[in-house]
Order: structure tokens, then C-alpha cells, then sequence
């Protein structure tokens, strides 16, 4: 029988290649998906194995080409979207996945395209048989799977709070893009008194009080991120608090950074924490790494491999990261590839 095929789409931008070299690290095999043909050809020439003789295959296929992007999902086990911004690139490589019936796992953060995949291909992922899972990365998909971790056997939670701290973030062209259309945008989607409600909402500061030795932070909330629509789907929870730090933008080069080498990318020191508040008492818990954009690489090709290997869901359609998978686990295999430290209640580590 052959091995699974895990094509990436968007393969060839930064988080393109992390997903890629996860995946060629695990012996699996890929197609390099996008729009340049040149890029892709000269990417699949780095990772070929001259040993076993084995190239890596390319498909040239843009978001607006529907024939190309069936082609891709046809012949696919699993894909892993890296191509932002998912609110240009999100639809047509979601919708063709759906009715090919092609496994789907996408690394976006914004909520308006998360909750566009649950409310436009949900039936017919079911009806083909797909598991798709929107928003498995580093912002939103762990912060959805903390919650989940956080929250597991307790009862009666008015309030989560989803805090990431970052410092030394460098962004590439696909999320600078993604950022600017973000914090611009004049309808927010929020999660509070138990339902989703768009709208425009007021930028504040705030203070979380991470735990030592981090210690308290300034941060932007609400920030626009896709746990809002995600974690209400595994948690019973009557409101949403999202929230990012100043200084994830304080680096000198932060929005300039397109061309910076790997290295340097991939200095970023990240804390997410999670509060679950209830009338009486609560629990936190966080995870601490550096390199979010590994981190978040991780992520989406550990699921790919469980869903390619049947370790995935037992159901199909559209699911949240911690609706498709047992949180704390999960976040425990990521823990032993060294994506972070995880720090759950009762001081588990």
C-alpha cells in the first residue's frame, strides 16, 4: 500500500517550508502546492532524497484556478494550508478540499474564515467524508487546545481568558498582510452571554498577570483571533477574553522582515496562559516555548499524520482543534518534539 500523500499549499513561504521539512523528517511524501511554478520546482530540488532516488512532486495551482485545485484535492490524503491571508486564499482551497473529500488542516488565525468554514462547507465534509480542522497553528489552534486542556473535567466556567505573550516576532509578507487586514477591520467577531456576535468593538489595553517569571503584561484585547468561534464548540463557556501583547510589535524590524534568515525568524520567545474562571475558583495553565512559527508547523503536521494514519477524529466534517482531538495529549506529543513546555492545574508539566 502506498503512503499517505500530504500535499502543502503554500509551500514555499515560511511556514510552507517548516510543514515540509516536518513532514520529509517523518519519511512522508508531498506534493508542493501554489502559484509559482519556478518557486516550487526549486524547493522540491532541496528536498529530494539523491539516495532513494525519490523526488518531490509540484502542482501549480492558483486560488482563482478551481480545475487546478481539484486536481490537487483528488489526489491528496491530507492537506495543510499555509497560504495566507486565509480571508483571499481561505475559500476556494477549503471548498475544493470539502468536495473532493480531501482531509483539511489550515493555519489561520483570522475568525471570520474559520467560522466561513463551518458555515459553508460543514455538510458537504460530512457528506464526503473529510475531516477539516481550521485554525490548527500557533495563534488560535493553541490557544483552542490549552483551553481544552485547561478546562477538561470541570463544570460550570463563566469566562475564558486566552493570553499570548511574544516578544522578538518577526513577521513574513503572508502575516504582515494578515495582521494589517485584521486590526483594521471594523467588524469583530466576539464571543460573550454564550453566543457569537459581530460588531464593531474598541481596541483596549489591558493587564494579564502571567506567571512568574514572566510577570504581568500590557495587551491588546479583544485580539482578533479564532478562538471565539473554536472553543465554544468543546467547552460549555459563556465568554471569551482574547488577548496579545504590546510588545508582540515592539521588535525595530518586526513589520520589515520579509527577507531576514531562518534563524533570526525563529527567535521569538512565546507564552500562552489560560484562565478558566468560575463563580468559585478556577484553573490556569500555560505553555512556554520559543519559535512560534515552529510551534505552529508542529501542530498542523501532527494532525495531518494522526488523521493520514487513522489516529484522526472518529467523525467527519468541520471540527476545532480540541473538538477533533484529546487536548492534553496532543499538546504532550507537540511537548516531546520540543514545540514548548506545557504547564497544566495541579503543577503537571
Amino acid at each position: 500500500m502506498a503512503k499517505p500523500l500530504f500535499a502543502i499549499y503554500g509551500a514555499y513561504g515560511h511556514t510552507g517550508r517548516l510543514v515540509a521539512s516536518e513532514l520529509r523528517a517523518r519519511d512522508a511524501r508531498l506534493l508542493l502546492v501554489g502559484r509559482d511554478t519556478a518557486a516550487l520546482n526549486a524547493m522540491a530540488d532541496d528536498l529530494a532524497d539523491p539516495v532513494a532516488g525519490e523526488r518531490v512532486r509540484t502542482r501549480t495551482a492558483p486560488v482563482d484556478d478551481a480545475a487546478a485545485l481539484r486536481e490537487v484535492m483528488t489526489e491528496a490524503d491530507v492537506l495543510i494550508q499555509c497560504a495566507g491571508p486565509f480571508a483571499v486564499t481561505g475559500a476556494p482551497v477549503a471548498t475544493a478540499a470539502a468536495e473532493a473529500g480531501c482531509h483539511y488542516i489550515d493555519h489561520a488565525l483570522e475568525p471570520h474564515h474559520v467560522k466561513g468554514v463551518f458555515d459553508t462547507v460543514q455538510a458537504t465534509a460530512q457528506r464526503t467524508g473529510a475531516v477539516m480542522i481550521p485554525s490548527l497553528s500557533f495563534y488560535g489552534g493553541l490557544g483552542d487546545l490549552l483551553a481544552g486542556a485547561v478546562c477538561d473535567g470541570i463544570a460550570g466556567i463563566d469566562r475564558i481568558v486566552v493570553a499570548y505573550a511574544v516578544d522578538g516576532w518577526r513577521l513574513t509578507t503572508g502575516a504582515k498582510n494578515t495582521a494589517t487586514l485584521l486590526f483594521a477591520a471594523t467588524e469583530r467577531l466576539t464571543f460573550s452571554d454564550g453566543a457569537l456576535h459581530a460588531g464593531y468593538i474598541e481596541p483596549r489595553n489591558a493587564v494579564f498577570p502571567f506567571p512568574p517569571p514572566l510577570g504581568p503584561r500590557t495587551m491588546i484585547a479583544p485580539f482578533p483571533s479564532s478562538e471565539v468561534v473554536t472553543v465554544p464548540r468543546h467547552i460549555p463557556v459563556r465568554a471569551i477574553d482574547l488577548m496579545l501583547s504590546t510588545s508582540a510589535f515592539e521588535a525595530k524590524d518586526a513589520f520589515e522582515s520579509e527577507n531576514i534568515g531562518e534563524e533570526e525568524r525563529a527567535a521569538t520567545d512565546f507564552t500562552v496562559a489560560v484562565q478558566a474562571i468560575r463563580e468559585v475558583g478556577g484553573a490556569a495553565g500555560q505553555l512556554t516555548g520559543r519559535d512560534l512559527w515552529r510551534a505552529g508547523a508542529l501542530a498542523s503536521v501532527e494532525a495531518a499524520v494522526r488523521i493520514a494514519e487513522g489516529r484522526g477524529p472518529s467523525k467527519t466534517g468541520v471540527l476545532a482543534p480540541g473538538e477533533a482531538f484529546a487536548a492534553e495529549p496532543f499538546l504532550r506529543a507537540l511537548e516531546r518534539r520540543g514545540a514548548f513546555t506545557l504547564t497544566l492545574p495541579g503543577g503537571g508539566e
